[in-house]
């Protein structure tokens, strides 16, 4: 396994850091998660292939062991807002200078910096402030949210995935640590380029839910099928677009035969 021998200290949070520790420790990484004392389980139910210990970081005792772990380990992953590990002491400045190689990653809504760092908040939210949510819905309707899984687990966990893998690498030319500011906001925004850089282009020059990609074509949606349940189409290209037509059409001059 690629991340075998690599141990990771995971402080519990929800979703998008629990996914980022179960990545890591599916890919072979030894996961330490620390649960607050009285947690019973992962509430996000992603804590495959991790152990797990109860600390109470605000206590002296509880922020010691912690401190000792993560001396010997390779990556802590902290999910709380800016300036909560600093009070508990426990910042990367105090944990780097008792391990240097340790990689501290910070994954956060939105950032240790900024008017909105020391606020809450969830993955509509982020996915609003990235521009992204204003480009998905149907024409005429509200903007809407396509699950929690944009911003918590693609723009959130996934990208601080990356970020440790990178991170990790680097180590092995300097030999240190580093820290990671993984924020849900920036990382949506990230994953976005796309369509930011495409903008002006034929693909979105239209009103959300007007364009090709976002509902406003014929042959890229969904449609109800007469089992009741939906297919989806996705026919961009010319010759995809022909066998298109010609399937429609043929459905039309063959309709299927009804039983008596």
């Amino acid at each position: 396994m690629a991340l075998q021998g690599i141990l990771v200290v995971e402080l519990a949070g929800l979703a998008p850091g629990p996914f980022c520790a179960m990545v890591l420790a599916d890919f072979g990484a030894r996961v330490v998660r620390v649960e607050r004392p009285g947690s019973h389980y992962d509430v996000s139910r992603l804590g495959r292939g991790k152990r797990s210990l109860a600390l109470d970081l605000k206590q002296p005792r509880g922020a010691a062991v912690l401190r000792r772990l993560c001396a010997r380990s390779d990556v802590l992953l902290e999910p709380f807002r800016s300036g909560v590990m600093e009070k508990l002491q426990l910042g990367p400045e105090i944990l780097q200078r008792d391990n240097p190689r340790l990689i501290y990653a910070r994954l956060t809504g939105f950032g240790q910096s900024g008017s909105f760092s020391r606020l809450a908040g969830h993955d509509i939210n982020y996915l609003a402030l990235s521009g992204v949510l204003s480009k998905i819905g149907r024409n005429g309707e509200n903007p809407y949210a396509p699950l929690n899984l944009l911003a918590d687990f693609a723009g959130g966990g996934l990208m601080c995935v990356l970020g440790i893998m990178m991170a990790l690498f680097e180590r092995t030319r300097s030999g240190k640590g580093q820290v990671i500011d993984a924020n849900m906001v920036e990382g949506t925004a990230y994953l976005s380029s796309f369509l930011w850089k495409t903008q002006k282009s034929s693909l979105w020059e239209a009103p959300r839910g007007q364009n090709i990609l976002d509902g406003g074509a014929p042959f890229y949606m969904t449609y109800r099928t007469a089992d009741g349940e939906f297919m989806a189409v996705g026919a961009i290209e010319p010759q995809f677009y022909e066998l298109l037509i010609k399937g429609c059409w043929g459905m039309l001059q063959f309709p299927s035969q009804k039983t008596a």
